[in-house]
C-alpha cells in the first residue's frame, strides 16, 4: 500500500501543475484586474499606479509572471495580499482550520445520519419509515444550501425565542460571542446551525444512494450463501452487505468534495464563518487575486490529497482490492 500511496502522489503532482496554470490565467484573464479599485480612486495618480505595476510584476508577460508565482509557491510563499498588505499564507494557515472544522464536523454529521437512514430503509424498503425517509431527502436534496441557511437564521435567531431568557435559540453568525471568553460550549452553540445546513443536502443524498446500493448488493450470489450458512440478518447486513455496498459511496464522497467545500463558501458567507470560503468571497469582491489563487490552491491541494485517500481506504474496506 505504501508504494501505492507514493505513486497516486507522483501521479498528483501532474495533475495539480496543470490546474495551477489553469487556475493562473484564469484569475488574471478576469475583467479589471487587480489594480481595478487602485484605478478607479481619484486620490491615487497614474505614476502610483504603475509604480504598483512594476512593484507587484504586472508589467511582465503572464508566463513569466506565473513562473515566479509558482518558484515562490514551492517555497511555501503565496505573495501578499493587495487589499491587506499581509501574507497570503498567514491569512490562509488562519483561517483553513476554521473550515477543515466545519467541513468534517458536517462530514461527520453527514454520516452518522445518512449511514442509519440508508441502511433501515433498504432493510425495510417501502415501509412507513422508508416513505418518510424519501420524503424527507427529497425535500434536503431540493432546498439550496444558501436557502436553507437563510431560513434557518430567519427560524432560530429572529421567529423561535428562547423561553427564558428572550434571547435567540442559535446565533446567527461567527465563531463566538463577543465580549465573552472563548468555550468549547460557545463554539459549538455557533456550529449548529452551519453544519445543519451544510450537512442537509449531503444526509439525503448519501442516503438515497446508500439504500439503492445495499438493494442492488442483496441481490448477490454471496448474501444468498450467507443467509443459507444460517448467519443472522445484522451479521448479513452490516458485515457483507455495507462493506461491499459503501465502496461506490466513498466514490461518491470523493468525487463530490469540490461541491462540499463550494456549499461551505455559502454557509460561511451566511453565516459569518471567518473560514477560507468567506476568505474567497472576501478576496473576490475586492479583486485580491494572490489571496483568491492561494485559496484555490490549497483547496485544489487538499481535494486532491482526499481522493488519494479514498482510493486508500478500498484496501481497508475490500480484501478483494490489491496495490501490488
Amino acid at each position: 500500500m505504501t508504494t501505492y500511496a507514493l505513486r497516486r502522489i507522483v501521479q498528483a503532482i501532474p495533475i495539480l501543475l496543470i490546474l495551477s496554470i489553469m487556475l493562473f490565467f484564469m484569475v488574471r484573464a478576469a475583467p479589471g484586474g487587480p489594480l481595478a479599485a487602485a484605478e478607479r480612486n481619484p486620490n491615487i495618480t497614474k505614476e502610483q499606479i504603475a509604480l504598483l505595476k512594476d512593484k507587484l510584476g504586472l508589467n511582465q508577460p503572464l508566463p513569466i509572471q506565473y513562473g515566479k508565482w509558482m518558484g515562490n509557491l514551492l517555497q511555501g510563499d503565496l505573495g501578499d495580499s493587495i487589499k491587506f498588505r499581509r501574507p497570503v499564507s498567514e491569512m490562509i494557515a488562519e483561517r483553513i482550520p476554521n473550515t477543515l472544522t466545519l467541513v468534517g464536523i458536517s462530514f461527520l454529521v453527514t454520516l452518522l445520519i445518512a449511514l442509519p437512514v440508508g441502511i433501515f430503509s433498504a432493510r425495510k424498503p417501502y415501509s412507513a419509515f422508508d416513505y418518510i425517509a424519501t420524503t424527507m431527502t427529497f425535500i434536503g436534496q431540493s432546498v439550496p444550501v444558501y436557502w436553507l441557511g437563510l431560513a434557518l437564521i430567519l427560524l432560530f435567531y429572529v421567529a423561535i425565542k428562547n423561553p427564558v431568557s428572550g434571547q435567540p435559540l442559535f446565533p446567527a453568525g461567527g465563531m463566538r460571542t463577543v465580549g465573552s471568553p472563548p468555550s468549547l460550549g460557545d463554539f459549538a452553540w455557533h456550529l449548529v446551525l452551519p453544519v445543519v445546513a451544510l450537512s442537509a443536502g449531503w444526509s439525503a443524498w448519501y442516503s438515497r444512494f446508500l439504500r439503492s446500493s445495499m438493494l442492488d448488493v442483496m441481490h448477490e450470489d454471496y448474501i444468498r450463501t450467507a443467509r443459507a450458512k444460517g448467519l443472522r440478518d445484522g451479521m448479513v447486513y452490516y458485515k457483507h452487505a455495507l462493506s461491499n455496498a459503501i465502496l461506490p459511496l466513498i466514490t461518491l464522497v470523493a468525487l463530490d468534495l469540490p461541491s462540499l467545500f463550494a456549499g461551505a463558501l455559502f454557509v460561511e458567507t451566511i453565516f459569518a464563518w471567518p473560514g477560507m470560503g468567506r476568505l474567497f468571497w472576501d478576496a473576490a469582491r475586492g479583486r485580491d487575486y494572490p489571496v483568491l489563487l492561494g485559496v484555490v490552491m490549497i483547496d485544489a491541494i487538499i481535494i486532491v490529497g482526499a481522493n488519494i485517500i479514498a482510493d486508500l481506504f478500498y484496501g481497508l474496506l475490500d480484501p478483494r482490492v490489491k496495490y501490488d
